[in-house]
């Protein structure tokens, strides 16, 4: 049987611009990843990509760079179930981060105390089908009752396609969840395409939350991604309470890669009234991730 095909995907872009945007003390980059490095901690080998290393050192720089002072690691698909990198990074951090995890339908409860100790705040499932397999119903309900004894919640990565079809899903999971990249609705489908609407329609309920990074995913005109504008400001008009924005550093499988600078100040078109960006970056993150011991 011939080798399955993993591709390499590109870094992100080396020289990131200084933000105009001046983001608020707390701030927080809610949607990021650690890549490697890959001699320390080694990528799964049922990955469906390689990406280059980026370690923690380069997201701390990145951050410090743009004016993010806390950070979400959102666990990423090419490590799989090897938590490690995720796990020294928070630790490296001193409580600047928070992690979500990817984990075996098995795991024990020790695991998932000890993930907790470590900063571990959710479970993220990923329905995206060129990514990896998709998990099954049962098995997204079996672990939303385990998360909520932890105090957890749920992070869903999705195609918008799928979103109707996973709403019954979501809609009852005991849990609060959070979907990835606003729901990788494509810009030039417009506000009123069903994915999108159905979107909204979830966010009516309390405990569904959006993640508004992902403008390079959703446009389809490409940089400065600003036909994504309008989808963020009507998530934010409809729930900013359960908004959260992160860089998506370093941005695997996109098809324009974007400048970090430019996304935070692509943020500011979102919404520029402080109050309003203040909520976002700082005090929804402290709801879901640093609020809870």
């Amino acid at each position: 049987m011939a080798e399955r095909e993993i591709k390499t995907i590109p870094g992100p872009d080396p020289d990131p611009k200084k933000p105009d945007l001046r983001l608020p003390p707390g701030a927080c980059d809610a949607h990021c990843h650690v890549f490697g490095p890959a001699a320390a901690f080694p990528y799964h080998p049922n990955r469906a990509y390689t990406p280059p290393d980026a370690p923690k050192e380069a997201l701390k720089a990145l951050h410090d760079h743009l004016g993010l002072e806390r950070a979400v690691i959102v666990h990423a698909s090419c490590h799989g179930v090897y938590m490690d990198a995720t796990l020294d990074a928070i630790a490296w951090s001193g409580g600047a981060y928070r992690g979500t995890a990817i984990v075996e339908p098995e795991i024990g409860d020790a695991d998932l105390r000890r993930y907790h100790e470590g900063g571990i705040r959710a479970v993220r499932f990923n329905f995206v089908r060129h990514l990896e397999s998709v998990p099954e119903p049962a098995v997204v309900r079996r672990m939303a009752d385990r998360a909520a004894e932890m105090g957890w919640h749920l992070v869903v990565h999705l195609d918008a396609e799928d979103i109707g079809e996973l709403s019954p899903l979501l809609l009852g999971l005991p849990v609060p969840f959070v979907i990835d990249h606003m729901a990788r609705v494509k810009a030039g489908d417009g506000l009123e395409q069903p994915p999108f609407r159905e979107l909204l329609r979830l966010m009516e309920r309390p405990n569904a939350w959006v993640k508004i990074c992902g403008g390079e995913r959703v446009s389809t005109e490409g940089p400065p991604f600003t036909d994504a504008v309008p989808f963020a400001q009507a998530l934010i008009a409809a729930a900013s309470d359960r908004v959260l924005w992160g860089t998506d550093f370093p941005h695997p499988n996109v098809r324009s890669m974007p400048n970090d600078g430019h996304l935070v100040d692509l943020f500011g078109l979102y919404t520029d009234d402080p109050a309003t960006q203040k909520r976002i970056l700082v005090d929804n993150p402290d709801t879901l991730y640093f609020g809870a011991a």
